[in-house]
């Protein structure tokens, strides 16, 4: 899907939205999210985010988000037709039963397999309000948060990592790579200066995002939601959109399929 690169998020396609489906049933939904299109339902109509146009695909009255993506976050999102079905996934993902991986484009070189066991919690230094970091445990708001990295090829100044998440913390992927020395490929918020963000918010992408930024939206995508450990039969998957899959190739020297 090709999508303009601006402050506001862009309008879901009907057309483009059925292409999106992975799986559906008469309980769930699940649906691959390319990125830059938002969660949650918006002021901008139903057709402005991923909630809003599965209940108007759907012709249903409530969708429940089972698992939010960040808007530039690409990849698998799980969505709940009923509110008994959401409830069940809803205390799964609370006990630690639902399988989350990832693949994401890290700055630098990492050379080997490593577990980030470290809290994060909100950025009172930051001049973005929404910014998280690594604290203390004992610092306002400091949640408990755990990344498993695993790098899968590097080159160029970049590597590829799998990510398994054992924790749902805000922003926890980018918050622990940052933490690392390795921030995601083309993170405004956490890579190389936070104001991309607001600018980004206010003008949408500019030369500067350009001249600072390798690609427009952040490298992360959700490759996999294993729903087995929750009592479920289904593992869902999607594999790395085109404009991750051409950075690849063309940066880091990754010829085969990803």
């Amino acid at each position: 899907m090709s999508v303009e690169i601006g402050a506001a998020a862009p309008l879901v396609n009907p057309d483009d939205f059925r292409s999106w489906i992975l799986y559906e049933d008469e309980r769930l939904l699940v649906v691959n999210k390319p990125g830059l299109i938002v969660c949650h339902p918006s002021k901008h109509g139903p057709w402005s985010s991923l909630v809003g146009a599965a209940r108007e695909y759907l012709g249903l009255p409530t969708m429940h988000l089972m698992f939010r993506l960040d808007r530039e976050t690409s990849g698998v999102v799980v969505l709940a037709k009923d509110s008994a079905t959401a409830g069940r996934l809803q205390k799964a993902a609370q006990r630690r039963l639902v399988g989350k991986r990832y693949l994401a484009i890290l700055e630098g070189r990492l050379a080997g397999a490593v577990t980030v066991d470290q809290p994060v919690g909100p950025d009172a230094e930051s001049c973005v309000t929404v910014r998280s970091k690594v604290v203390a445990a004992d610092s306002p708001g400091a949640q408990t948060a755990v990344t498993h990295f695993e790098p899968l090829a590097e080159g160029g100044g970049f590597t590829l990592v799998r990510v398994r998440t054992e924790t749902g913390r805000k922003h926890q992927i980018r918050v622990h790579a940052l933490w690392l020395g390795h921030a995601v490929v083309g993170d405004k918020l956490y890579g190389p200066d936070q104001r991309l963000y607001l600018e980004f918010a206010q003008h949408g992408w500019t030369e500067r995002h350009a001249a600072l930024l390798p690609l427009p939206r952040q490298a992360l995508h959700c490759a996999e939601i294993d729903l087995r450990p929750a009592g479920e039969v289904h593992v869902f998957s999607a594999a790395l959109p085109e404009e991750l899959r051409r950075f690849c190739r063309e940066r880091i020297g990754i010829e085969s399929e990803l």
